[in-house]
């Protein structure tokens, strides 16, 4: 297929991607410990500022989630799709940086330590500088003043994500008590978005939209970076300084999606690799593909774990690594049989 007819079909393509989100917002809205019909959600939304139990459960609870769990997985396919453009390595997953280790500890002390402040802004807050704060470590072991080498950045992350690991277990033995469930710190690390107030939503929205606006101005840099860094050097891009600015817009945006959705797995790899099988290798094009193939992901997923186990919950970081782990094992064999 040449570039003139992958370029026509891309209007096409995103408008079938515009109606796959549609519809995994419809089943993430219908989906629950009690489904919904569409009717019972057409009445819902009509008697929405009435008083009627099931459309308050519909309009004010399963809603807003629903919306916080596309926008969180567009957030993690925006966030794969940099780090994977940067790395020039298909494998590679935004959690590879330490960014999920990072904000596990800022969300446990969030959760564990009395701040004396609201609990959701403090958790956000702590998470995202948590995952920042990683990053930095990160880029910091493998050489910042240098440029970073792709391997070498890798490793540090892996041994970062694992000294951060142990460090957040320690944190939850010491700081818990008789009073604190350390369930709701297990809850969080093993992913799950909770139901935002208007005030989290509007947050959440920013957040996903200045995502997508910083990203972008980054596509040229990552289609530069793909043709090697002698190419990439004669086109007027500094591959190194280049790829400490990419890696630390992509560990923000993760960053963003972890504070709100807890470590939700895999979907950072899967979003882009079936972003470049339908909209190309482009990434001015890659980005808002990957955003939303990933906010479709997630909505669906986080439908499954509402209505897999009633009554019970399962968590979404759970559907996610069912889901995203086999992926994973068929792109490496496939990537080692080549």
């Amino acid at each position: 297929m040449t570039p003139q007819t992958d370029r026509r079909l891309q209007p096409r393509r995103f408008l079938l991607l515009t109606l796959f989100l549609a519809g995994a917002l419809l089943f993430g809205l219908v989906a629950g410990h009690e489904w919904a019909s569409p009717a019972r959600l057409a009445r819902a939304f009509a008697n929405s500022g009435g008083h009627d139990m099931t459309s308050q459960l519909l309009v004010v609870w399963r809603l807003p989630r629903v919306l916080a769990a596309a926008m969180v997985g567009a957030l993690l396919g925006v966030g794969g799709a940099i780090f994977q453009g940067v790395f020039r390595n298909p494998l590679a997953e935004p959690y590879l940086l330490g960014a999920s280790g990072g904000a596990a500890i800022g969300a446990t002390i969030a959760l564990l330590v009395p701040l004396g402040l609201p609990g959701g802004p403090v958790l956000a807050a702590l998470s995202f500088l948590g995952a920042w704060g990683a990053t930095w470590l990160v880029l910091g072991a493998a050489g910042l003043q240098g440029r970073p080498d792709t391997a070498g950045l890798l490793l540090a992350g892996v041994a970062v994500a694992a000294m951060l690991g142990a460090v957040r277990s320690f944190l939850m033995l010491a700081l818990s008590d008789d009073t604190v469930n350390l369930q709701v710190v297990l809850s969080w690390t093993l992913g799950g978005v909770q139901t935002p107030d208007a005030g989290g939503l509007a947050i959440l929205a920013l957040l996903t939209a200045g995502a997508l606006a910083v990203s972008l101005p980054l596509a040229r840099g990552l289609d530069l970076l793909g043709l090697g860094d002698d190419q990439a050097f004669a086109f007027g891009l500094d591959p190194a300084r280049f790829e400490r600015r990419a890696v630390l817009v992509g560990a923000a945006v993760v960053a963003a999606a972890v504070a709100f959705g807890g470590l939700v797995a895999f979907v950072g790899l899967i979003a882009p690799h079936i972003g470049r099988w339908l909209i190309g290798p482009r990434h001015r094009a890659l980005l808002p593909a990957s955003a939303l193939i990933g906010a479709a992901l997630v909505a669906v997923c986080d439908g499954v774990a509402r209505a897999a186990l009633p009554p019970a919950e399962i968590p979404l970081g759970l559907v996610t690594a069912l889901i995203g782990g086999p992926f994973f094992l068929i792109l490496l064999m496939r990537r080692l049989r080549a």
